[in-house]
Order: C-alpha cells, then structure tokens, then sequence
C-alpha cells in the first residue's frame, strides 16, 4: 500500500451526518421527547425529535418531515437555536460525526402519537422533573443546557 491510499482507507473509517432536531415546549412547561426504539445502540434513551437531512432535503424540512414521523405532530414556525457537533463510535466500528443543527418549535397541531415502525416507540411530553428519571442521549443535555434555559433544572423559588 502506498502513502496516498492511506488517506482514503482512513476516511472509509469515518461517517458524516447532518440531523435537525426540535425543542418544544408546551404551555404546561413541559419537553417534548421520544424514546429510542429497541433496536437501536440507545435503546430505550430518550432523545430530540427529529432526525437525518435526506440528500437535497432543508434541514427544516427534514425536521419538519421527522416531527411528523416520531410524534404525530406538523410542525409550523421554527427558529434556529444553534449548531451541536459531536463524534462517537458506532458498532460498525466507523466513527460516526453528527452535526446538529437545534431548533425551538414555535407552533405545532395535531394529536401526540407514538411511532408506528422507526427510530422511536414512544413519544411523550415531560415535565423538568420527570427529565430528570429518564436517560437521555448525550446530545439532548448540551441542546437542553445551552437552548432551552436550562430545561434539566426546574427553577426553584
């Protein structure tokens, strides 16, 4: 093997991705969130709603499409919170490096329903302390901690 086919080798090793996810917060204060379906690596670990941009798609579209998906809900007005970037590896043993782009659910209709066959088997609106007795995937404290004024920590008074 020569010194320039190393590089490509390494770059099969690795995996980019870029997903759109929602914060929502009804008017009783509490989070929109779903739970990782059984098949997944976070099993059972709650999470954003919401999900990979599809080749050609716009990240609000993507969320707009995933909301749907997950929870049931369309999704209207949305603003960009912020960016997240993380790495971790996957079984597969590729490193996978997911982009984050957080956006606040500004209105939303519809009835609140589970997913039928996907990435989620239960959507659910929790309060801050009910935040507290779930597990959730590591992106969800840094969005929650930097997007939603400290969503993980009910106010005290």
């Amino acid at each position: 093997m020569t010194s320039t086919e190393q590089p490509f080798l390494n770059d099969l090793s690795r995996r980019q991705r870029i997903g759109a996810y929602g914060i929502a917060r009804n008017p009783h204060g509490r989070l929109l969130l779903v739970r990782a379906a059984s098949y997944l690596t976070v099993a059972g670990m709650w999470f954003l709603p919401g999900g990979g941009v599809e080749h050609g798609e716009t990240p609000s579209g993507a969320l707009r499409r995933e909301v749907h998906e997950e929870t049931g809900l369309v999704v209207g007005e949305v603003t960009l919170l912020g960016v997240l970037s993380d790495t971790r590896p996957v079984p597969s043993g590729v490193l996978l490096h997911t982009v984050r782009l957080v956006y606040r659910l500004e209105e939303w209709s519809g009835t609140l329903r589970d997913e039928a066959s996907g990435s989620s088997d239960q959507a659910a609106w929790l309060s801050p302390a009910e935040l507290e007795s779930v597990r959730l995937v590591r992106y969800v404290r840094e969005a929650l901690d930097r997007f939603a004024g400290g969503a993980l920590h009910p106010a005290t008074g």
